[in-house]
């Protein structure tokens, strides 16, 4: 069943619905979904997912484990972040479609790879969720104690469904004010940082200096071995980034806003992680942070600035909840790509009335919920846990971006495709590049006793996977397209 097939049943047409004359049939005008995304918002969801709670959460345990060195680690992910993003950019600007990441490998590696790209990334954005309702529950202890971890994570689970159900123009206000949070927190931080530095006020103006970045035995303290053993973790930090190609469907226009969106990466990269750390770690030397909390807040309370530590606090808050909201935003747009390729239940498919995949996103919350669960019963390794998980998972779904743009280039260059508008730099080489650092960074995760969980997760995964494709396979056609593609009974039926 095709996107434009769902829409007739479920009555996605209407606004941005199908039309005659229209895109060719699987572009975002056929998806049913509202153009609810300005280009206001697109930057901004941009912006915001370079700047999640891997960076304010877990930069603290890479600090302690890598010392000044996690900021040549993070600039390093960085780069091969904007390769894979170059690539991604490539392909929406093929073919502008909600559920990119799954339509582009079942175009161009088959659809066994469509299906398990699209149930992986689902996955992804479930555990982060989970990632993410620990952190904000964390973040609350700092003002309410008391207040415990799993009670927090609930109550924001249920406020963020409310506001996911309503409409695409209300997540994408909500998310466009919790990223100006964050980005205007962060410069707020810097410039405060390079005051102190350069002043010398706050408690911490004795010791501030940019010699701490390599007085304290070194740039690689613990030796270049434990910083490469970081990258799971920044990896980690930058998920989400990919969150703009997710947004083609609904961007009112795509071939403006999505160049743009991906070309301030960069400057986002530089800013939000290797200038917000180089100046924390050069006001505070490395040896005072720890893992499990966030080091902007443990900068601040060193210090010794006034309300400064809850104000930051506040932004990490915002940080986690953003993220989360924008993962039960992809969660439904996956589930209904999966849906309309009949590789997932056809309730999945349906709109409601205000144009959202309002199943889908509650089924995907409810799972979420198991965070809550984790909260409650192992609250001090409940982040360490999901965050492994929800990396594998993000590494299989960048890898299938690029390895479907190497296809991509390959087949415009023996001619059977159209070129792109927004070629990336470098062509198949970078992505090249780019799949062997994420090989690098999944061995580093297997030798890794405490990451390692993730990848007995996926085998579990896979296996699921495996049996979910084989019944699928044996479903018996029952009705022919026009374009001679067969129809599947769905699995509801």
């Amino acid at each position: 069943m095709t996107s434009a097939q769902v829409d007739r049943e479920y009555g996605g047409e209407g606004p941005g619905g199908p039309t005659e004359g229209g895109p060719a049939e699987g572009g975002p005008a056929e998806e049913g979904y509202e153009r609810g995304l300005g280009s206001r918002q697109v930057q901004m969801i941009a912006i915001g997912g370079a700047i999640g709670v891997g960076l304010f959460m877990g930069a603290g345990a890479n600090i302690a484990k890598a010392g000044p060195s996690i900021i040549l680690m993070y600039a390093l992910a960085g780069v091969v972040i904007f390769f894979i993003m170059r690539a991604l950019g490539e392909l929406l600007l093929y073919r502008p479609v909600s559920g990119s990441f799954a339509e582009y490998a079942r175009e161009f590696l088959g659809p066994f790879f469509g299906f398990a790209t699209g149930w992986t990334y689902w996955l992804m954005w479930v555990v982060t969720g989970m990632a993410e309702l620990t952190a904000a529950a964390i973040y609350i202890h700092f003002w309410f104690p008391q207040i415990p971890q799993w009670v927090s994570a609930l109550v924001f689970l249920v406020v963020l469904f409310g506001v996911n159900l309503i409409s695409v123009k209300i997540f994408g206000e909500v998310e466009f004010w919790f990223s100006m949070i964050k980005v205007t927190a962060i410069i707020g931080m810097i410039v405060i940082g390079l005051g102190v530095l350069t002043l010398g006020f706050s408690d911490a103006g004795d010791t501030a200096h940019v010699s701490n970045l390599w007085a304290h035995d070194g740039i690689f303290p613990n030796g270049i071995g434990s910083s490469l053993m970081t990258l799971q973790g920044v990896m980690f930090a930058y998920l989400a980034v990919e969150l703009v190609g997710v947004t083609a469907g609904e961007s009112e226009n795509p071939e403006k806003t999505l160049p743009k969106a991906i070309n301030t990466l960069p400057w986002r990269i530089i800013v939000f992680y290797v200038g917000a750390l180089t100046v924390i770690l050069a006001v505070v030397k490395w040896t005072e942070f720890s893992a499990g909390t966030s080091p902007f807040v443990q900068a601040f309370e060193k210090m010794g600035i006034p309300l400064a530590a809850g104000i930051v606090n506040f932004v990490v808050l915002t940080a986690a909840l953003s993220s989360c909201n924008s993962g039960m935003y992809s969660t439904g747009r996956m589930l209904r790509d999966l849906a309309a390729n009949s590789e997932a239940p056809r309730l999945f498919g349906k709109l409601n009335s205000r144009k959202t995949p309002a199943f889908g996103i509650t089924v995907s919350v409810a799972l979420m919920g198991i965070g809550v669960v984790l909260n409650y019963i192992v609250p001090e390794k409940a982040f360490g846990y999901v965050t492994s998980v929800a990396t594998a998972a993000g590494i299989w779904t960048w890898m299938m971006i690029l390895v479907s743009h190497i296809r991509y280039r390959r087949a415009v260059v023996a001619g059977r495709l159209p070129a792109s508008s927004f070629p990336a730099p470098g062509g198949a080489l970078f992505s090249w590049v780019a799949v062997a650092f994420l090989a690098l960074v999944t061995c580093l995760i297997a030798y890794d006793k405490d990451a390692r969980v993730c990848l007995y997760v996926g085998a579990v995964w896979a296996v699921a996977l495996a049996v979910g494709w084989q019944y699928l396979k044996n479903r018996t056609p029952r009705i022919t397209d026009s374009d001679g593609t067969p129809e599947y009974a769905s699995a509801t039926e």
